[in-house]
């Protein structure tokens, strides 16, 4: 034993000294943990040895592919901008090393208190024999630290956690991200998540836990959500919370299960008490909670969210919910301020077919409770027929939740309908209309300052409406091109095959 440890500390100081990367090797199926894990043959056997070793910068942990570790990995470590700490596979074949964790297990992987650490190449399982609140598969956390600073998680796997179904009693994901402390304020600054697989998770997808409270609030800063593909998740897809300039693009949620208790809420990417979300160029489908389930969804205590260039299609909600709570505390609670909602394009949405707590309700746009100054503009909003007869056929619903929204304004957009459609502005405020496009026939029919008809622009391109609701193909393209989705996530060839079946 005496000359194990004697082996292992002359290695590392020689590869200290060197300059070279000390790499620490795990094979759970040929491993030993009386090695040394400096080398693939002198490789560690199970997770519990990395509790012996303090990374340093330039250090890299690396798992055999194909292999399945059973336990937690757990990684506190502080590397630096020219030498991160790395945390990825080794091995031929293409099977991503899996962890899998334990059956009682909160986490499968944690990433606690750290700096310029890389995850990446790894599978994460976390299935118990019962569901657990809280539970996740990656939990990126950040408590009484100070800033945890460029964390990036990259092509991560997270499959099968059992999480709660019930929001109030604390869910589950596949990815938490939870900051804060009572003796130091904490935050992430530059976290990146990207290109990761996250399927089959409940309750959520990937959310945060953080400082919401105006009168507390310490966002985290620059965070990136990129290029991840979500499916088989029944409740929230990407939601940050208590952020600062969050990025969130090019990601994918599909193939929702219609598995949430009546009493849950949940939509597709959305963030609450965040500051300057950009969401743009992602695509959700088939959502289906039992209230709202809208693909994108600007959500109270939140100013300046931008919501561009996004798919959404045959969700049980519509495209986008803007709400503010007007019953919170106005100390915890700015309002929700300035939400833009911009070329997106919308098809099929609103197919709900049972009712929620207010009955057989699912608008294509809904703007609830006190927003203000909402701009939602050349968007494409493409009802297609409904399959059932007591589906509600509303466009347009601006109502109350502790007051009615003010300021709202539309302008650009084309809706288009094969059935009765109609738009309610209850008692909300200042509502501006402005040179949309109406395609079909409406009940309560705003009034429009430079309302549009196909026709006026495009006389001898509009292909004509048919009973059985196909569309002005020509005008919906060209419209596209206006609106700047050529040769971007909104794929129109994908858009065109949708609009020619007449889905």
């Amino acid at each position: 034993m005496g000359k194990t440890i004697f082996f292992f500390v002359i290695s590392f100081l020689l590869a200290a000294c060197s300059g070279e990367p000390v790499c620490y090797y795990l094979d759970a199926t040929g491993g030993n943990d009386n090695n040394s894990g400096l080398s693939p043959n002198k490789a560690w056997k199970s997770l519990d040895k990395l509790r012996e070793v303090t990374l340093l910068p330039n250090n890299k942990v690396l798992l055999k592919r194909g292999d399945v570790f059973i336990g937690e990995l757990e990684i506190s470590a502080q590397g630096l901008p020219e030498n991160r700490i790395w945390i990825d596979a080794y091995g031929d074949g293409e099977r991503k090393p899996c962890i899998v964790g334990r059956d009682t297990s909160l986490y499968a992987v944690r990433i606690y208190n750290s700096d310029y650490v890389t995850l990446q190449n790894l599978e994460i399982v976390n299935t118990g024999s019962q569901p657990l609140p809280y539970r996740s598969g990656l939990k990126i956390e950040s408590m009484d630290y100070g800033v945890s600073r460029h964390i990036e998680v990259r092509d991560v796997t997270v499959r099968d956690v059992n999480g709660s179904l019930v929001k109030g009693k604390g869910g589950g994901c596949g990815i938490y991200i939870v900051n804060g402390g009572k003796k130091k304020v904490s935050t992430f600054d530059h976290l990146i998540i990207e290109g990761c697989h996250i399927l089959r998770c409940t309750r959520n997808a990937m959310i945060w836990s953080a400082y919401s409270d105006r009168q507390n609030w310490h966002p985290n800063t620059h965070t990136v959500i990129r290029g991840n593909l979500i499916e088989e998740v029944p409740g929230d897809g990407i939601v940050p919370i208590g952020c600062d300039s969050t990025l969130i693009e090019y990601n994918v949620m599909r193939n929702c299960p219609d598995m949430l208790p009546d009493t849950e809420a949940a939509a597709g990417i959305w963030p609450w008490s965040c500051d300057n979300t950009l969401v743009q160029f992602n695509e959700v489908s088939d959502h289906k909670a039992p209230w709202d389930a809208q693909g994108f969804d600007s959500d109270w205590n939140c100013t300046g969210t931008v919501i561009q260039y996004n798919y959404s299609h045959d969700n049980y909600g519509g495209l986008v919910l803007i709400c503010n709570d007007g019953t919170a505390s106005k100390s915890f609670n700015v309002g929700n301020l300035g939400t833009i909602v911009r070329y997106n394009v919308s098809i099929g949405d609103g197919v709900r077919p049972k009712p929620t707590r207010a009955g057989m309700f699912s608008p294509a746009i809904h703007l609830a409770g006190p927003v203000k100054n909402s701009r939602i503009t050349h968007n494409i909003i493409h009802v297609n027929r409904k399959p059932m007869e007591n589906i509600d056929r509303t466009m347009v619903t601006l109502d109350s939740w502790g007051g009615y929204p003010d300021s709202t304004f539309f302008d650009g957009n084309i809706f288009y309908t094969p059935e009765v459609s109609r738009f309610t502005t209850t008692e909300s405020t200042h509502n501006f209309f402005r040179g949309n496009y109406y395609l079909g026939k409406f009940k309560n029919l705003p009034e429009d300052s430079e309302m549009r008809q196909a026709s006026d622009i495009y006389r001898d391109k509009v292909v004509s409406v048919d009973e059985n609701g196909y569309r002005g193909l020509a005008l919906l393209m060209d419209t596209l091109e206006v609106a700047g989705t050529k040769g971007v996530f909104v794929n129109k060839e994908k858009v065109k095959t949708f609009l020619l079946l007449g889905r």
